[in-house]
């Protein structure tokens, strides 16, 4: 299943990957003129964390505006009916299904850190907001609405969520010493190197 997933996201990133470099490129250039110009002390775990919101919102908008993930027969309104089509564990399954709740996952977890925070209710609202906005604005472009596409996303979304709350949670109960910038610093520097390792790998 890990592996289906991946081969579908190494896919899309290949076709998607121009746009979203220069799209990466600007906004980096206008964070860091923004930085220098108002004299803001850099806390560069706290950039980088920004850096994987801005290219997963890029990579999000990508996938559901030019990637053919919808139904084929048209628009759905039936709660459960295009979930029902497929067989647990296919490849549609895992496409659709573990593909549309994974695709919000981490929509529910930066709500939770740059929006919303301890409110359940409005990030709820925000994720819900988001996935009937995203399915809307489909229509207008050749592809189709579906209630069940809403439902995925919501939950992956609210599972995002859960685990912004269980990992500020782990967080507040750790020693002292993990809390320290230097140490923050040095875990997001390697996350980011390792980042950009998979980014090259996906491009070869």
């Amino acid at each position: 299943m890990i592996e289906s997933l991946f081969s579908n996201f190494k896919d899309i990133f290949n076709v998607t990957w121009p746009m979203i470099m220069v799209s990466l490129v600007m906004l980096v250039s206008f964070r860091l003129s923004y930085l220098y110009k108002n004299k803001v002390k850099v806390v560069i775990y706290k950039e980088i964390f920004l850096f994987f919101f801005a290219f997963y919102i890029l990579c999000l908008f990508q996938i559901v505006t030019s990637t053919d993930i919808s139904s084929s027969y048209g628009n759905n309104f039936i709660p459960f009916k295009e979930i029902m089509r497929y067989k647990l564990f296919s490849n549609l399954f895992i496409k659709n299904v573990v593909g549309n709740m994974l695709l919000f996952l981490p929509y529910g977890y930066f709500v939770g850190r740059y929006f919303s925070g301890n409110s359940k209710k409005l990030s709820v609202f925000l994720i819900t907001l988001a996935s009937v906005t995203i399915e809307y604005a489909q229509l207008s472009i050749g592809r189709v609405f579906d209630v069940d596409d809403i439902m995925l996303n919501v939950i992956g979304g609210i599972l995002g969520y859960i685990l912004f709350l269980f990992s500020n949670k782990i967080y507040s109960k750790m020693p002292n010493f993990f809390k320290l910038l230097w140490f923050l610093n040095t875990v997001f520097i390697i996350l980011f190197i390792l980042f950009i390792i998979l980014l090259v790998f996906l491009l070869t």
